[in-house]
């Protein structure tokens, strides 16, 4: 009777799972990991405390105004793009955020953003202009089911939904003294491991641009805009055409990808393909088109144990990590990409085929 009665419950567990995560829209994220302990010297933690809770840039702005900013300029478009100094772009199925202000006046409001919305950072570069989240569990998908709410904390320390998110973030310094935020997604699932389903391990799952726009929509109201004007920008941008298209080619006997589009949208697009694929930018020369990159060959064995994910995409015991460079080189209306080795020569391995593909494949 009471293995009936535990089945049953398992099954009612299950069943009211299966339900609550396909209904659930929302967001909780919760780390997988440890907040920083207190003895960190206080350079590498310490926030800004004056205007830590002040809303940078030109503040909320009224329907009103932005109804009389658009009577004055009859040329403008009607779906709203941009409020104040913050606006949303894209290039096919590539978005950014474009904010006219520095990168160091709003870094420290990006990094309040990501730990706010439950994610420690792992990654935390002012120099470089890279941050990125550690691995975290979205609990919204969790069942909300009658069950869970009586027990409380006691059954929800056993439920997990299966995957694992984490979000690297690129502020890059445009020419007019503004900056460009990249959003880029990387995902993990567990799957069973055998036929007899009762050993797991985590292998990397899709990218999911859903997730990347919503916190961009998210970050946007962070950085002083309302969350109507941020839905309404999101919107505008999902009415233009995909029209990145990128296809595999060769170059005096290298591998390359064309881009029909100019450089500065090349780069731009280059770069959140190299995010969101897992390279690691160690640095970036936008003047030479040159990204400076760690890649480990999808080939080699993947991370299996726990401790492993947590760093995946690392070198782990004495596989070394390739570092390259990804160059891309502007001509009138398209682009190409090429691999070259760390030392800056052309780079035609299958190592540099296999670059290639994967930045062609996340370009389509």
């Amino acid at each position: 009777m009471k293995t009936f009665s535990r089945l049953a419950l398992l099954a009612l567990v299950a069943s009211l799972a299966a339900c609550s995560v396909l209904e659930s829209d929302k967001i909780d994220y919760k780390s997988t990991g440890k907040a920083p302990s207190l003895d960190i010297p206080p350079d590498l933690t310490q926030l800004s405390r004056d205007n830590r809770y002040a809303i940078p840039g030109n503040g909320t702005i009224s329907a009103n105004a932005m109804q009389a900013a658009q009577t004055n300029a009859p040329g403008a478009p009607t779906a709203v793009t941009s409020v104040g100094d913050v606006r949303m772009e894209r290039s096919g199925s590539q978005r950014w955020l474009s904010v006219n202000r520095p990168p160091d006046k709003i870094w420290d409001s990006v990094r309040d953003f990501w730990q706010e919305n439950g994610f420690l950072l792992t990654t935390d570069q002012r120099d470089l202009g890279i941050m990125e989240t550690d691995w975290a569990e979205n609990r919204a998908k969790l069942p909300q089911d009658i069950i869970r709410s009586t027990l409380g904390k006691l059954v929800d320390s056993v439920y997990s939904t299966g995957e694992l998110d984490r979000f690297r973030t690129r502020l890059e310094r445009t020419p007019s003294g503004g900056t460009e935020i990249y959003v880029t997604h990387r995902g993990m699932e567990e799957v069973y491991s055998n036929s007899q389903k009762d050993q797991t391990v985590w292998q990397p799952r899709a990218a999911d641009p859903a997730l990347e726009i919503e916190f961009m929509r998210r970050m946007m109201v962070k950085l002083g805009v309302s969350q109507e004007q941020a839905k309404a920008m999101v919107a505008a941008t999902g009415t233009q055409p995909a029209a990145q298209r990128a296809t595999i080619t060769s170059i005096d006997g290298q591998p390359a990808v064309r881009i029909n589009d100019n450089f500065d949208t090349a780069w731009r697009v280059v770069g959140l393909s190299l995010d969101r694929t897992g390279f690691t930018v160690e640095d970036r020369d936008r003047s030479a088109g040159t990204y400076f990159v760690r890649y480990v060959p999808p080939d080699r064995k993947a991370p299996s144990t726990w401790a492993k994910i947590i760093s995946f995409g690392t070198a782990g015991g004495d596989t070394k990590p390739l570092k390259l460079r990804v160059v891309v080189k502007g001509q009138g209306s398209t682009s190409t990409v090429t691999v070259q080795n760390e030392q800056g020569a052309p780079d035609s391995s299958d190592n540099a085929k296999k670059i290639v593909q994967v930045i062609a494949d996340d370009l389509k």
